[in-house]
């Protein structure tokens, strides 16, 4: 073999080895993103205790109103939006918050293979709406735009609205989806969503009540913050190796059992 030859060969490994050192640190360095974004979510036990007894202490004339659950929402109390197809062998329960910055790096990291998984009939999921944020850093973007988010599920378009919603997250400490006419503006990202009837639903403030039954419901889970990702009930963070690559894999592992 000419040295030439030799050289083109070593170099050739030598960049392989390059790229798979700098996949493996960028996986590395997404999970960090979302281990330590994680951090800022955090529901201190002083902030729920304070919050579910601010919400305790109202009655009914002061809450939002009767509880009405967004359209096919199911699970206990109806506060479940399902995503995907109900015979699909893996769950994944997904507790977010609209305002929660982690919850948008976990959406930025494992949003393609969620869709993707969901779209091949491979994986159901949950998701559960919090309001954490409002508690911790003052405001209503939380509620505001859950109720949104709800409301979108009514037209049967959640997915699109969600997302869009977590693309044009503002700063944690910018209340900017109390207002609602941000929220509708944003609706107008989702084809067929700006409809009277979904402005009303979100002017009205439709499902607040239902909103912070989730809430309540999210607190008395005992849950430690945003997002909270279960996978068949167990929480995939727990798991310091997990990336959308291995998710997907022990799902489509489940699928064919």
């Amino acid at each position: 073999m000419s040295e030439n030859n030799r050289d083109g060969k070593r170099t050739a490994r030598e960049r392989l080895a390059a790229e798979r050192a700098k996949q493996k640190n960028a996986e590395k360095r997404r999970r960090a993103l979302i281990v330590g974004a994680s951090v800022v979510c955090v529901l201190g036990l002083a902030a729920v205790i304070g919050v579910v007894a601010a919400n305790a202490g109202k009655d009914d004339g002061d809450s939002a109103g009767p509880v009405v659950a967004p359209s096919g929402a199911n699970g206990e109390d109806s506060l479940v939006i399902p995503v995907g197809e109900s015979g699909a062998k893996s769950t994944l329960t997904v507790w977010e918050d609209f305002r929660c910055p982690a919850c948008k790096s976990f959406e930025t990291t494992y949003r393609r293979t969620v869709h993707e998984l969901t779209d091949a009939g491979q994986l159901k999921v949950d998701y559960r709406l919090a309001t954490i944020i409002d508690g911790n850093m003052g405001g209503s973007g939380s509620r505001t735009a859950a109720n949104a988010a709800a409301c979108a599920q009514d037209a049967g378009k959640f997915v699109a609205y969600h997302d869009v919603l977590f693309d044009n997250q503002p700063p944690e400490t910018d209340d900017a989806f109390a207002q609602t006419d941000k929220l509708i503006e944003l609706a107008g990202k989702v084809d067929g969503l700006d409809t009277p009837a979904f402005r009303k639903c979100v002017e009205d403030g439709t499902h607040d009540s239902w909103v912070d039954k989730s809430a309540q419901a999210f607190s008395n889970g005992g849950f430690r913050g945003t997002p909270t990702v279960l996978l068949n009930g167990k929480n995939i963070f727990d798991d310091q190796t997990m990336t959308p690559a291995k998710l997907k894999q022990q799902v489509q592992e489940a699928a064919k059992s």
